[in-house]
């Protein structure tokens, strides 16, 4: 399970109570009247950084920010290995520290060239935590697990069978979360990777790299979907924070601080994404390219539970009334302690059990998989949530910000 953010929400029992009624109401009432399935206004813009081969900034509308540069390296394989398969003598140039294979036939024709993911570094800094504390260190982690997920980005760092780029990928969160970051350090590293541009090879076959100075002529890393394009072109993955509150469980995609505060449970959603231009079609039948679209396409690609701070047990609890820790006290005791055990399970039981008006009490166990999958569904379906929030961030890129 993720860490939760440490931001603690300053808010009472009851008013924690009246919160948690309010989103479980059908529709759910948020405190910024937002729907269930609608994501916070944001602002963004790309290219901003000059050193970098790709850079994006997002600003969400509680005042959160994000700044995410990509910079790429040259960097050369270090040993070769001759391998042979069947009758077709194959070469393979394998690095003792990262695995990497490029194999070719017997003309010196490239037969398949794989990457590896040690060529992708991913690392966040967030005002008040070290860089090895827990938030930064999982949030790096969950991020790196998304990019590398389909091998599409590292079979993209290969350059000829000597050499690789090795891509740095760093997120500065300019400002401490009002909630769990992991949306907006996802659609900044997102957009940063869109914008990235590599300089084009002109050197040939396994000759050391040569490349164009003219950054015009750079290549994208992720290019756009275009008219002439007949298959999906792949994007950078995006990551998707949904919460499930009430009894039943009502879903919020990016839930604020105080929505996280009393949450059942939250998922982390990563999703792979891809893009076909598809073209429309004037009144007479012939194909009009102003009315062309963008047809997206989602892969789940990951989802992990993410701890709210409901579950931290405050200090000064007595084990009889921790939920983590109830009915432990007294086992394979007898008398007094036997009867405190009975105690104790009775009032878990009850605990689970009841409902105390004006009270709001920690929530227990996980999310149903009924309910995760669920979740997913509104993610990757046509016309869903991460279709909506892919659709708005195409401005971005298309404006330059």
């Amino acid at each position: 399970m993720a860490p939760s953010s440490t931001q603690t929400t300053l808010l009472s029992p009851a008013e924690l109570d009246y919160l948690h009624t309010s989103l479980s109401l059908a529709p759910p009432i948020r405190p910024d009247g937002r729907s269930s399935t609608q994501f916070r206004p944001l602002l963004a813009e790309t290219d901003i950084l000059p050193s970098t081969n790709g850079s994006a900034r997002i600003c969400f509308a509680d005042g959160t920010e994000a700044v995410a540069g990509v910079k790429a390296e040259v960097e050369k394989l270090e040993s070769e290995l001759l391998v042979r398969q069947g009758d077709v003598e194959i070469g393979e140039r394998e690095d003792d520290a990262r695995g990497v294979r490029r194999k070719e036939g017997r003309k010196g024709a490239r037969l398949r060239m794989q990457g590896e993911k040690a060529w992708v570094e991913t690392s966040i800094e967030i005002p008040g935590y070290r860089d090895d504390d827990a938030l930064p260190v999982f949030l790096s982690a969950m991020l790196n697990e998304a990019l590398l997920a389909t091998g599409e980005l590292e079979r993209k760092l290969a350059i000829n069978g000597r050499f690789h780029w090795r891509l740095y990928v760093d997120i500065l969160l300019l400002s401490p979360p009002t909630s769990y970051p992991i949306p907006l350090l996802s659609l900044a590293t997102h957009l940063a990777l869109l914008s990235t541009r590599l300089p084009a090879l002109i050197s040939e076959g396994d000759e050391d790299p040569l490349f164009n100075d003219d950054w015009d002529a750079a290549l994208p890393l992720y290019p756009q979907p275009t008219q002439y394009s007949t298959t999906p072109q792949q994007l950078p993955p995006i990551t998707l924070l949904v919460a499930a509150v009430g009894s039943p469980p009502k879903i919020l995609f990016d839930p604020s601080r105080e929505e996280v505060a009393v949450a059942d449970s939250v998922l982390a959603v990563s999703l792979g994404t891809s893009a076909t231009l598809m073209s429309g079609t004037g009144g007479k039948g012939g194909v009009n390219a102003s009315e062309s679209r963008v047809k997206r396409e989602f892969t789940l690609l990951a989802v992990r539970t993410i701890d709210p701070p409901a579950r931290m047990t405050g200090r000064g609890v007595r084990d009889e009334e921790n939920p983590a820790t109830v009915g432990i006290m007294g086992e394979g005791k007898e008398g007094a302690k036997g009867e405190r055990k009975g105690k104790g399970v009775e009032s878990k039981v009850e605990r689970e059990g009841q409902k105390e008006e004006g009270v709001w009490r920690p929530p227990r166990g996980g999310m149903p998989r009924g309910l995760v999958a669920k979740a997913v569904g509104l993610c990757v379906a046509e016309g869903g949530v991460a279709e909506e929030v892919l659709a708005g961030l195409e401005g971005f890129i298309k404006g330059g910000g």
